[in-house]
């Protein structure tokens, strides 16, 4: 089932103009219902309450535009079941999100639903042996899906510390995503991946710095799931396999690298990874002398490097693929190092 351009473009409109003016309602909604987050703790960097909710604007943008599309538009029970099989775990982790937006959640509840959409995700993956990149080895192939999707999640839901930071960034692997998948004739990838797009840069005009609302738990484990799955299902066009292995890891390398940075250094310092801190890619850039606003452009920026790479991977033959890989994978060190070595606080 093709999908075209026009369809595709009117995905990215409707999504983005509904979510846009969701959000504005979801912020009168929260600030009535005191749904807001106070700076009342010390990895806080606002300095007044800023209301959630937003995640309920991206969440109902996504899922009601996307079912709605699949009723529309050549609809069968194979195509809702496709479409059920990506957005059911990602509704849920994002209404366990929205439970611990309102209530504040301890970590471990967040774990074991993550953990349970991952081992979910995986089994329909292999049930329907939709892996992108299969090992060859079921076990494996569940092992590396669950192991995904927990970290994933998770690295979306840690890398939403800035004003529009996570909003942006998402959009732009989004935009990726779609691109790739488009071009591979993946169309239920692309039309989501489209889908996220158009919503995620709606939400962004009210999460840009200084922040109306944010996206809070909510979104951000939503929006995780949503991408870990797709990103998962992507089946490369590459000629090599450590190009294929690699194009998830591009287009999700920046909130991926801060999980990194912030994890290993809280785990130098003897504390809790799941602890708040003043540690993320953000808060080094800042303290390096940026703006907040100039800080979200700038992983902005580098998202949109990884992009390009994973695109010009797509592209390139093998000779070159393999430069493309080895220019992203020193990039990626190198900033990991450069990050690693500033003040954690």
């Amino acid at each position: 089932m093709g999908i075209t351009n026009k369809e595709y473009f009117l995905l990215f409109v409707t999504s983005y103009l509904l979510v846009g003016l969701l959000t504005p309602l979801m912020r009168k909604i929260a600030l009535a219902t005191n749904a807001v987050d106070s700076p009342n703790a010390a990895h806080k960097s606002h300095k007044k309450a800023v209301p959630y909710l937003g995640g309920v604007a991206i969440i109902i943008g996504i899922v009601s535009i996307s079912y709605s599309t699949s009723l529309i538009s050549n609809f069968t029970s194979t195509t809702f079941w496709l479409a059920t099989s990506v957005l059911g775990p990602a509704l849920v982790l994002g209404l366990i999100g929205l439970w611990d937006d309102i209530n504040n959640l301890s970590p471990l509840p967040r774990f074991i639903a993550q953990s349970i959409a991952g081992i979910f995700t995986a089994s329909i993956l292999i049930i329907t042996n939709n892996v992108g990149n299969p090992t060859g080895s079921n076990i494996f192939d569940a092992l590396f899906t669950v192991f995904w999707v927990v970290g994933i999640c998770n690295s979306i839901n840690f890398f939403d510390n800035l004003d529009g930071g996570a909003a942006g960034t998402v959009a732009i692997s989004s935009a990726t995503l779609a691109f790739l998948a488009l071009t591979g004739d993946q169309y239920l990838i692309a039309a989501l991946a489209t889908v996220t797009t158009g919503a995620t840069l709606g939400f962004l005009v009210w999460n840009k710095s200084p922040a109306k609302i944010y996206m809070g738990d909510a979104g951000a484990l939503f929006l995780g799931v949503l991408l870990a799955t797709l990103t998962i299902r992507l089946e490369p066009n590459t000629n090599t396999q450590i190009g294929s292995y690699l194009t998830p890891v591009f287009l999700l390398a920046v909130p991926i690298l801060d999980t990194t940075v912030a994890v290993t250094s809280r785990l130098r310092r003897h504390i809790s990874p799941f602890q708040g801190g003043q540690d993320h890619l953000s808060h080094r850039l800042i303290r390096a002398g940026l703006s907040r606003k100039q800080a979200a452009i700038s992983l902005w920026l580098l998202s949109v490097v990884y992009g390009a790479l994973a695109i010009l991977i797509s592209k390139a033959n093998s000779i070159y693929e393999n430069y493309l890989v080895l220019a992203g994978t020193a990039l990626w060190v190198m900033l990991f190092t450069l990050f690693f070595k500033q003040k954690d606080s």
